[in-house]
């Protein structure tokens, strides 16, 4: 491909020449989103290695730490915030308090509950992660202006907003 045309263009030549009856425009779009997120993923992923976290424990402890002191969530929350089954949460729970970098304490609002909070060791590493996170995020999106990045998230906001 040369620089100022991706895979997406030649699926959308190709389509074009052979059923020019379509309206492909929505392919470029949903093509490119789908491309972007691939490509995405592992990236993202690697920032995370160095801490010898998973994207999936990565943002349970993310998810703790932005909510605030004293970094607890009920399991309920958790989920909900991650759009995961109870049964998913309880697995990584289950791992990230076996790695001492969570815990589970009495719920003072519900007798028969839980809370789970980051410990000290999982506050230091999700801070540090956090830091190498947002650096590698910067550096993805460096083919962006600062425009090009607002622009994009108000877009990106208003479909996700459509689709959930």
């Amino acid at each position: 491909m040369s620089e100022d045309r991706d895979r997406v263009d030649a699926i959308i030549e190709q389509w074009s020449r052979e059923r020019p009856d379509l309206a492909a425009e929505p392919m470029e779009v949903i093509g490119r989103l789908s491309r972007v997120a691939s490509l995405l993923g592992p990236r993202l992923q690697d920032a995370h290695k160095p801490f010898d976290l998973s994207r999936e424990a990565f943002d349970v402890l993310a998810t703790l730490r932005r909510s605030g002191a004293p970094y607890r969530l009920t399991p309920t929350e958790l989920y909900r915030w991650l759009m995961l089954s109870s049964g998913a949460m309880t697995n990584r729970i289950d791992r990230l308090e076996v790695d001492g970098l969570v815990e589970r304490v009495d719920d003072p609002r519900d007798r028969r509950g839980c809370l789970v909070g980051l410990t000290e060791r999982g506050k230091e590493l999700v801070d540090r992660a956090m830091d190498a996170h947002v650096e590698n995020e910067t550096a993805l999106l460096g083919a962006l202006n600062a425009e090009d990045r607002k622009n994009l998230g108000t877009i990106l906001r208003k479909l996700l907003l459509s689709l959930e």
